[in-house]
């Protein structure tokens, strides 16, 4: 059983439950939005990517955010995923990330995208 991320609850009142493709996007994405330290009991959890929010935009800035982020997908999902392509861009406040990645249990290529920062 995997547990939908956010947790709620489904139209039978009961934890909802998603796939297990879901289930990695939803490990990836609170992977990348913790900064290390906020988990009490795993505090090296987290990619920090809300540190880059404010540093200068360049290509240095961006294979500094690819190194971040592959680092810690290999450390805490390495298990699960084999990470391919990442690409982050800078975009006014706003970092647009991408990335590809393969679910080992199932074989299944699959990307995810996020945006962080620039507001709701």
């Amino acid at each position: 059983m995997q547990i939908d991320f956010p947790y709620h609850f489904d139209g039978r009142e009961r934890t909802s439950e998603t796939s297990e493709e879901d289930h990695i996007r939803d490990l990836i994405e609170q992977l990348l939005f913790t900064n290390p330290g906020e988990r009490v009991n795993r505090p090296d959890f987290g990619a920090g990517i809300y540190q880059l929010l404010f540093a200068p935009a360049s290509t240095e800035q961006a294979a500094t955010t690819e190194f971040m982020i592959r680092g810690a997908l290999q450390q805490h999902l390495g298990q699960r995923i084999v990470v391919g392509d990442i690409t982050a861009q800078a975009v006014d406040a706003t970092i647009h990330l991408t990335i590809a990645y393969q679910i080992l249990r199932s074989g299944a290529s699959s990307s995810a995208s996020f945006k962080v920062g620039g507001g709701p």
